[in-house]
């Protein structure tokens, strides 16, 4: 009776050791590492990896007179130890969920938790060309050292939301993220 009782844990002991030295043999070259080196000629400046813009508190009635849209604020992002002998320009994309009510204009959506309804993120650059969501900036000059990449950005009201004044108050979000690629 009592080599019964010991039998069994000496075979499932001995199954389980032989189970580990065949597993551990069994899969050579079961890992592979990937990854590319790139020679960039600027770096996004300490600090302004995240751009935050507060639009402040905003009037709905900004929105039913003139363009539907409030004054744009500016915003940048610096770069700093720019080498031209590697690259001498740099186009800007901003990558987000596009406003579905204005699909094809570019406009940037509100965050899923947003309370405000009836607007949308509208992007520029400093001179007030509109940027689209997703899309390539033309060619941007780079400084040798330090470089400052201007834009500028507002709030645009949906047009049927401006026709039917159905924007809704509330508390607002947009994320986007850009990208850059140098040439």
């Amino acid at each position: 009776m009592k080599l019964k009782t010991l039998s069994l844990p000496v075979i499932c002991g001995l199954t389980l050791l032989i189970g580990i030295f065949t597993t551990a043999n069994a899969a050579p070259n079961n890992m592979r590492l990937y990854g590319t080196l790139v020679d960039e000629p600027c770096v996004i400046k300490p600090g302004d990896e995240t751009i935050s813009l507060e639009f402040g508190n905003v009037p709905d009635k900004t929105f039913y007179i003139g363009a539907g849209r409030t004054n744009s604020q500016n915003f940048q992002i610096h770069l700093s130890e720019c080498d031209l002998s590697i690259n001498k320009k740099v186009r800007v994309t901003f990558s987000g969920t596009e406003n579905q009510a204005m699909v094809g204009q570019g406009f940037l959506a509100l965050s899923a938790g947003s309370q405000a309804e009836g607007i949308a993120i509208g992007l520029e650059n400093s001179d007030g060309t509109p940027l689209r969501i997703n899309q390539e900036t033309s060619n941007i000059a780079l400084n040798s050292g330090d470089s400052i990449l201007r834009f500028r950005a507002f709030i645009q009201a949906e047009p049927n939301a401006i026709a039917n004044e159905s924007i809704k108050r509330g508390r607002f979000s947009a994320i986007a993220t850009f990208h850059l690629n140098y040439d």
